[in-house]
């Protein structure tokens, strides 16, 4: 809700709106779902006003200068005092009373005599444009522009497929000087890069002497770019963007939980963008948390199912899984990337099979204070949630070795995780049968007697739980490999045959069941569950030392940093 004493009245287009002091006049349009163009103006970069094109006509109540009186019209309503020329709406705040026009005679001239002057140096060739589809200064010609052009003197070309960077191109004859990847590289990356060099017709976005848009945020100035000028190399001219299928996801890289969109077409992904959170990542998200669709075709996929390294098919290998597990002395070693979904149903294996241990295993790494946290795991807090664990997850299995080495445990169940990574020897794993779920070949695959292909978290739908313990979910944006099986039926039908009733099998069926049994998921479900999110009760969760640090939109526990 909005503080009522910080609202100030403003009128746009004649109807007036209620809106907080010092709104932006391009997002107080858009309020009433009235669209003022614009290139250089973005909501989470400073003002620059550089490329004029939100000119409005603007207006205030005027007073008597004598006497400071509002001056009224005939019929007692206040009389407005229009500005001369027009003013830009990006950086026109709202005050009381404030009165602008958008779409009047004034405001559409000026539009169109600044998209014509846009349109001087830049080629007219959108056919072949990569960003043909998505461009505003495509859209906004098409609804501001004059339809012809008075230019008759030879066009200033400038240069074409610079590499910026390792993974940014630039076609600078595409550029309209918006500064908009420069700002965001001052104000958010951090890492101040970009400039322009000359003047006039001749300016040229450009990296400083020696220097080169190497960070890890580089590929959020092409998603910022309104035009074709910045381009991501790896999916520049691979797709044409209408033809591509978009999927509401989450960046699995780390416990911020970035919101993404995965763009893809007949079973094939060819990129991932930010999705707006505004509590979560703003429009942002890294470099690397771009490239981890390739998973999904990397060469050490496992396409298949296997028992003692043979190939086998689906409910055989489960049936063969059973028959190792159910021997006694199991342990299970769960993942902080497996979903909630799969975590809950891990719990529940865990309970039917009486493991004696259930471990998580942690990844941890460096931080950069915006979007890369700490932890590695995306989804930690959905361990804690379903009470797969009590405690937060160690590094290396030292427990479960030793347990293994005193014959304690005979079977592991490995969802996910390399147990040699996780500190385990060969030794120890000589000793155990191994039932391993997961992606890609591994030493643990290599080993396991029971290989079980399961399914990349682009391949699936679910929920995840970020650092802020706000539940997420993701939907699933290709079909797996035909001999994959999905991890949720996987492990719901080991759950259910070592137990006397069926457990559920999908995402869908499987919440009303985690509802039923955790109040910390009661009155939710999987479809009811916004796209933004929502933040669960972690109270009982304050005194787990945390390792994230401070990041964009979140701010640890002091008590638990203290504690770590």
């Amino acid at each position: 809700m909005e503080d009522k004493d910080n609202l100030v009245t403003v009128n746009i287009d004649g109807y007036d709106l209620q809106v907080p002091a010092g709104t932006n006049m391009v997002d107080a349009a858009a309020m009433l779902r009235k669209e003022i163009p614009h290139y250089c103006y973005h909501p989470k970069l400073s003002i620059a006003g550089n490329c004029r094109m939100c000119l409005v006509e603007l207006g205030m109540p005027g007073r008597d200068r004598a006497t400071g009186e509002p001056m009224l019209n005939e019929d007692g309503s206040p009389k407005i005092m229009w500005m001369p020329g027009p003013a830009i709406a990006c950086g026109t705040k709202a005050a009381p009373g404030m009165h602008i026009k958008t779409d009047s005679p004034k405001a559409l001239e000026s539009r169109e005599a600044i998209t014509e002057f846009l349109l001087i140096n830049h080629p007219l060739d959108c056919p072949i444009c990569d960003q043909a589809g998505e461009c505003t200064l495509q859209e906004f010609s098409s609804k501001h522009g004059r339809g012809h052009s008075r230019f008759i003197e030879e066009k200033n070309v400038k240069p074409k497929r610079t590499r910026l960077g390792p993974r940014v191109t630039l076609d600078d004859e595409r550029c309209v000087l918006c500064s908009r990847c420069i700002r965001f590289c001052d104000e958010i990356a951090n890492d101040s890069v970009l400039g322009f060099t000359d003047r006039g017709s001749y300016s040229t976005l450009t990296c400083f002497p020696g220097k080169e848009l190497a960070n890890n945020y580089s590929l959020n100035t092409v998603d910022i770019c309104p035009v074709g000028a910045l381009t991501s190399t790896d999916f520049r001219f691979k797709m044409r963007v209408w033809f591509l299928t978009e999927i509401n996801h989450i960046d699995f890289e780390t416990s911020v939980g970035a919101n993404t969109v995965v763009s893809a077409r007949e079973g094939k992904i060819y990129r991932v963008t930010p999705r707006r959170n505004d509590e979560v990542n703003d429009t942002w998200m890294t470099d690397s948390g771009r490239e981890l669709y390739k998973i999904v075709e990397a060469e050490d996929r496992l396409t298949a199912c296997s028992v003692h390294g043979d190939e086998t098919a689906a409910p055989e290998a489960i049936v063969k899984a059973s028959e190792s597990l159910q021997g006694g002395k199991t342990a299970i070693v769960g993942s902080g990337q497996c979903s909630v979904e799969e975590q809950f149903a891990i719990k529940a294996l865990a309970k039917s099979l009486d493991a004696v241990s259930v471990n998580l295993v942690a990844r941890y790494g460096e931080d950069d204070g915006l979007l890369m946290s700490v932890d590695r795991n995306p989804n930690v807090r959905g361990a804690l949630m379903t009470g797969l664990i009590d405690t937060l997850p160690e590094e290396k299995l030292e427990d479960l070795g030793s347990k293994i080495s005193s014959g304690e445990v005979t079977t592991v169940l490995s969802v996910k995780e390399d147990l040699t990574e996780a500190g385990l020897s060969e030794e120890q794993l000589s000793k155990v049968d191994i039932v391993y779920l997961g992606t890609h070949r591994n030493a643990t695959s290599e080993k396991a007697d029971v290989v079980l292909a399961g399914l990349t978290q682009f391949e699936k739908s679910g929920t995840v739980i970020n650092q802020q313990f706000r539940i997420q979910k993701f939907n699933r944006v290709v079909p797996g490999p035909r001999g994959c099986i999905e991890d949720l039926y996987a492990l719901s039908t080991l759950v259910a045959n070592f137990s006397d009733e069926k457990f559920p099998s999908t995402v869908v069926s499987i919440w009303k069941q985690l509802a039923d049994e955790n109040s910390r998921f009661s009155e939710l479900s999987f479809q009811s569950l916004s796209e933004q999110g929502q933040v669960l009760d972690s109270r009982a969760f304050e005194h787990l030392p945390f390792r994230e640090g401070k990041s964009l939109h979140f701010e640890p526990k002091l008590e638990a940093v203290a504690a770590e």
